[in-house]
């Protein structure tokens, strides 16, 4: 009996670990490529991209990430709000809280450039309690990239028509496991 329930305990783990490892959202996958202890919060941050990319070079990614002393996600998506409207190259798209469940999203655009390539990237964030302790915050993130101007009308089109969708995917979707281990890959 006691080595059945080994055997159970030790599938339950792997399996758990695995798909920690790896995550499924809007029909595709995503790798966990980095994690590692944010000196500021002391919690855990994941972060996952798809198969060929990493974090130096993306365009789909997701993040979890940990913040061990938060106690309040409503507060902290007030804050985080106040950062994102304060910010010269942001603009932000909507916010919704649920004060009965304490979770609320928000999402924005930041303008930038890497490599000479200029880009919107559009953020998604969910903040919700930890089962725990804390807070977790989930993040998908897309950008969007362009070489003239005349590209924006059709970046601001894809946006407004995938927003609404990618916020209600993540209000419903279950917060994933954090990863608390030291993972830094650049595959």
């Amino acid at each position: 009996m006691l080595k059945k329930l080994f055997t159970v305990l030790a599938l339950f783990i792997g399996s758990t670990f695995c798909c920690a490892e790896e995550l499924h959202f809007n029909n595709e996958v995503y790798t966990l490529k980095y994690s590692a202890i944010a000196p500021k919060t002391g919690g855990y941050g994941n972060e996952y991209f798809k198969k060929y990319e990493n974090i130096s070079s993306w365009t789909k990614m997701i993040g979890i990430y940990y913040y061990p002393e938060e106690s309040s996600p409503l507060k902290f998506v007030e804050d985080f709000d106040k950062i994102v409207e304060n910010t010269d190259n942001s603009v932000l798209l909507k916010i919704v809280e649920n004060k009965k469940s304490d979770k609320a999203v928000i999402s924005f655009l930041v303008n930038g450039s890497e490599n000479a390539k200029k880009y919107f990237e559009h953020d998604i964030y969910k903040f919700e309690k930890h089962p725990t302790k804390g807070m977790v915050a989930v993040k998908y993130a897309v950008k969007h990239y362009f070489t003239n101007n005349n590209e924006i009308n059709k970046i601001a089109n894809e946006v407004k028509a995938e927003n609404d969708k990618y916020l209600e995917m993540l209000i419903s979707s279950s917060i994933p496991p954090v990863v608390e281990r030291d993972i830094q890959l650049n595959n």
